[in-house]
């Protein structure tokens, strides 16, 4: 008996390995069919109709090509859709962060009395981080490697180290640190409904600072219970968070 039980389980092991083979590929060529009549209606011009299949293979989990991301940013703006438009861009921008996309943002956001999409300080900051980042944390690792050698050849030497240069690299490593993580704890958002509430505390009774229009960018950093923390003309608030696209 109990070796039966065990051919049984096995077998059944093995009807579900082959029911989970033909399920994906049976959902891949579903998936490739209707991003192959997507791209034959965005040719054709019919470009909302392309959108609503774009967007339906995203529904199910499939992570969107860069050409995709422009077809649904072209396909919004011709239906005049702002605040999809921005998604797509900021998606887009994400992976492929340069100066010609975060300016085009700005302008439409511009036209369309948007905010969260300036050129300034902060947006700068962070498109240098993009483009750049890896190259200068290779930087600042190789300058760490070379401050712990040196603490680590005069401890083996047992030369006295001063405490001022044993502070110097502690508190270079802490900086080091928040420059590796920070910027990834730091997420954005576009807003999808017309009126947003913008309240001092997580909780539905807490106070409404403001209220904002759909299509606004706002920066997140954190989360609790059903709220997102977000910072809002240099001000934190909390929103909730399906009334926000998290990019």
């Amino acid at each position: 008996m109990p070796l039966f039980g065990s051919m049984q389980a096995f077998a059944l092991k093995i009807s579900l390995f082959f029911w989970f083979l033909t399920a994906s590929a049976t959902w891949a060529a579903d998936r490739a069919d209707t991003l192959r009549r997507a791209d034959s209606l965005f040719a054709a011009d019919a470009q909302p109709d392309a959108a609503r299949l774009y967007e339906a293979v995203l529904a199910r989990g499939f992570t969107p090509t860069d050409a995709m991301l422009l077809k649904l940013a072209s396909a919004y703006e011709r239906q005049n859709d702002v605040p999809h438009l921005l998604y797509y861009l900021q998606v887009y921008f994400e992976r492929h962060p340069s100066d010609a996309v975060l300016r085009r943002m700005n302008d439409i956001a511009r036209t369309n009395n948007l905010s969260g999409y300036e050129t300034d300080d902060l947006n700068y900051f962070y498109l240098f981080y993009k483009r750049f980042g890896v190259y200068f944390l290779l930087f600042l690792l190789v300058l760490a490697l070379y401050a712990f050698g040196v603490l680590l050849t005069k401890a083996l030497r047992q030369q006295p180290i001063p405490a001022r240069q044993k502070w110097v690299v502690l508190v270079y490593l802490i900086g080091l640190l928040l420059f590796v993580n920070l910027p990834r704890g730091v997420r954005s958002g576009i807003t999808n409904h017309d009126r947003v509430l913008l309240r001092t505390d997580p909780s539905a009774a807490a106070p409404v600072a403001e209220v904002i229009s759909r299509g606004n960018k706002l920066n997140i950093l954190g989360s609790r219970d059903i709220y997102l923390r977000v910072r809002w003309h240099n001000q934190w608030y909390y929103v909730r968070q399906d009334q926000v696209w998290v990019i």
